[in-house]
């Protein structure tokens, strides 16, 4: 009986403290003195070297793009299609996903 209680006991004091929810760390590059951190990143299902992803350069988050690793494009949210920039973005999301 008195184990019952100091594990009811202690049970109720555990309940007391919340528990914070653990934080997801986001992916970060030092290239070419910028740092490019992927927020969040979702490869397609119909096409598997494209992933769409939210990015934050020099701590400025950028929209969800899609980012095309065959063709080495990007398409932007209002839909112009640019190519990878040099060490940019682009290279940082293709070099880590195929691995």
């Amino acid at each position: 009986m008195k184990s019952f209680f100091i594990t009811f006991l202690l049970l109720l004091v555990l309940s007391l403290f919340p528990v914070s929810p653990v934080e997801a760390k986001s992916f970060c590059r030092l290239l070419s003195d910028r740092t490019i951190c992927i927020l969040s990143i979702k490869r397609s299902a119909k096409n598997y070297w494209e992933y769409r992803a939210a990015v934050s350069v020099d701590g400025v988050a950028r929209p969800t793009e899609v980012y095309n690793c065959r063709d080495r494009l990007r398409v932007r949210q209002d839909g112009k299609v640019v190519p990878f920039e040099p060490e940019g973005v682009g290279e940082v999301i293709c070099n880590l996903m195929q691995r």
